[in-house]
């Protein structure tokens, strides 16, 4: 499946702040979407859709911080940059406390904005990176046999082949026939690296 392309969601019901920053982004060659509310914007976006969104603290209906709770509560992970004209510090905090990625105030400068909408893609393209990775070693661990699975958690807890043979009630030689299908499975050049996955999947 092909990516979704990176777009910036602007969430703003002044018109001409939405169209200006539409604009600037545009020009700064950032693919970018505009809603004049947060239930216009909420009605079509899909939590997999990479990006960032840059969004008004108070706009009429639900607010920004309430916006970012529901994207909160659907398990969206796109970074929050949000801007007001009120310089309300009591509500950046909170904004921050509930994960924004950044705060600005009006008026800001342009360059300010692209920086940090930059920042935001950076970390998102990352985040998501991770994800793709976890998922793919969870794929590969359903491909182990429970056997397997059993050398896999003994071996990455640090145990040795002999050590793991008598946990199993086997032969050396079988875990060592275990533990090459396993490597071999989870495509792992060595058992730094599969102790590494472990931890990228363990909760």
């Amino acid at each position: 499946m092909k990516d979704m392309p990176q777009t910036v969601f602007v969430v703003d019901d002044d018109d001409a702040v939405r169209n200006s920053l539409r604009m600037l982004l545009k020009s700064a060659g950032v693919h970018a979407e505009a809603s004049a509310s947060a239930q216009e914007f909420l009605s079509t976006y899909e939590v997999t859709q990479p990006g960032c969104l840059v969004l008004d603290v108070r706009m009429p209906g639900m607010s920004g911080l309430e916006m970012q709770h529901e994207l909160n509560l659907r398990g969206a992970t796109i970074p929050v940059i949000f801007i007001t004209g009120h310089g309300d510090i009591p509500m950046a905090v909170e904004a921050m406390q509930h994960g924004a990625f950044d705060f600005l105030q009006k008026p800001f400068r342009d360059q300010e904005l692209l920086d940090r909408v930059q920042r935001a893609l950076v970390r998102d393209a990352d985040y998501r990176a991770r994800l793709r990775q976890t998922d793919r070693i969870r794929e590969r661990l359903a491909s182990l046999s429970p056997r397997e699975r059993e050398v896999l958690d003994l071996v990455t807890q640090g145990k040795a082949n002999k050590m793991v043979a008598g946990d199993l009630g086997v032969s050396q030689r079988t875990v060592e026939i275990h533990r090459a299908h396993v490597m071999q499975k989870m495509e792992a050049g060595s058992l730094a690296e599969l102790v590494r996955m472990m931890m990228a999947v363990s909760p």
